[in-house]
């Protein structure tokens, strides 16, 4: 029998996995009696029926006696403080209250450098260490966690130079625009890194001003979900390909794009599962972490929806979005992120959209319109796409707006 790699891939990960999540099962508080008595034999297909068995967890269980679930009796978390081999970091709180967590220090760091790798273009393009730019919302970044006026100083992490000071993008103005970008061409930075929403209306700015960044390279896009809006834009502005790169602070890095623009895994770092998948093949994802010794996620809904692309050498994955903002067609099917925004494709004179249900059968598109675009929007196209999604005769409504307010983790929906 011929054994392909992405079957060498999935042995090698669940024979790791088998070895590793008894130790975990029995030590760590969280996990004890929830395993079988006689414990998940390591035998690959016997090993997966009784992993799938595992209860799934969320972000309520990671808060609920933290850290104490997390550390057996006999750590203190005062002791690894000390000795510095753990940090304390949060989550954004996009979806519920702000969650603790307990991650190994440098974890981050480390996720990342590795992830990269899987895209050849950045990989070559970073192979020594290059000055990066982050725009992003204060409260979102693993790094920082800043808000007000911070000398330039403060706002440097390494090789990384973070530029914005708030939380509402549209807000922005003219004198924080140029302070941003005067601090980004004196940094002059090999990438941006950037949540999409902050960085197109960054883009908007430079496109405005005539400002071009000469030594820039790529950028990654990360933080939310990146619109097809959103890529288009930066890409016209910059000149360089835009790449997706997708996680959270809980699980590190997932899934990076790469050249021919497939989402892959990281296998080393973590375990993807697809549960409550659609006819459509869209899914929750459950992420079990595979690296973070101190605070292991045994089978986490991570509250993001996606669909395997499986291919003979690499499974790939598409991302759908949140799936609390998947909205229901009038025929009661479930309508991705993903899918909403794959009606936008190929449309210019939007810089941000929001869409909106407001019951069954009558939804609001929120947009923003480019005053820069050529011809204008095509509504009535735009509007025959998003009408045949959703099964909706005369139910949509367009209205033009200023900004769109943002969420409370800072992002905008």
């Amino acid at each position: 029998m011929i054994t392909t790699a992405e079957w060498v891939e999935d042995s090698v990960q669940i024979a790791r996995m088998a070895k590793t999540l008894p130790r975990w099962l029995a030590e760590v508080p969280l996990y004890r009696g929830r395993a079988p008595r006689s414990g998940c034999p390591e035998q690959t297909d016997q090993f997966l029926h009784c992993f799938r068995s595992l209860p799934v967890i969320s972000k309520r269980e990671i808060r609920h006696g933290f850290p104490h679930n997390f550390l057996p009796p006999d750590v203190e978390l005062r002791s690894l403080l000390d000795r510095d081999l753990v940090e304390l970091e949060r989550t954004s709180g996009t979806l519920e209250p702000a969650t603790p967590l307990l991650l190994a220090r440098g974890w981050w760091s480390e996720q990342e450098r590795a992830i990269l790798q899987l895209n050849d273009w950045v990989a070559r393009a970073i192979e020594s260490p290059v000055r990066r730019v982050t725009i992003t919302s204060p409260v979102c970044s693993s790094e920082l966690c800043y808000t007000g006026t911070l000398a330039r100083s403060d706002r440097i992490v390494d090789q990384a130079l973070f530029v914005n000071l708030s939380r509402h993008p549209f807000l922005w103005s003219e004198t924080a625009l140029s302070r941003m970008v005067e601090e980004t061409l004196e940094w002059q930075p090999a990438f941006l890194d950037l949540d999409p929403v902050y960085g197109v209306l960054f883009a908007r700015y430079c496109e405005e001003q005539g400002i071009r960044l000469p030594g820039l390279k790529f950028i990654l896009s990360s933080y939310e979900f990146l619109s097809v809006v959103h890529r288009r834009r930066l890409q016209r502005v910059f000149g360089v390909p835009v790449f997706n790169l997708y996680g959270s602070t809980e699980t590190g890095h997932l899934l990076m794009e790469d050249e021919a623009g497939r989402m892959l895994p990281n296998v080393a770092s973590a375990f993807l599962e697809i549960i409550n998948a659609g006819e459509d093949g869209v899914g929750e994802l459950v992420v079990t972490t595979l690296t973070n010794h101190y605070m292991p996620l045994i089978r986490y809904s991570i509250g993001d929806l996606v669909r395997a692309r499986p291919a003979r050498f690499q499974t790939a994955f598409e991302l759908h979005g949140r799936a609390q903002d998947a909205l229901t067609s009038t025929r009661g099917h479930r309508v991705s992120v993903s899918q909403i925004d794959q009606c936008f494709e190929g449309f210019d004179g939007i810089v941000h959209y929001q869409l909106r249900q407001e019951s069954d059968d009558r939804f609001t598109l929120y947009y923003v319109p480019d005053q820069t675009a050529v011809g204008g929007i095509d509504l009535p196209k735009l509007r025959l796409r998003l009408g045949d999604l959703f099964a909706c005769n005369g139910g949509l409504r367009f209205e033009p707006v200023d900004y769109i307010p943002c969420e409370s983790s800072g992002n905008s929906a």
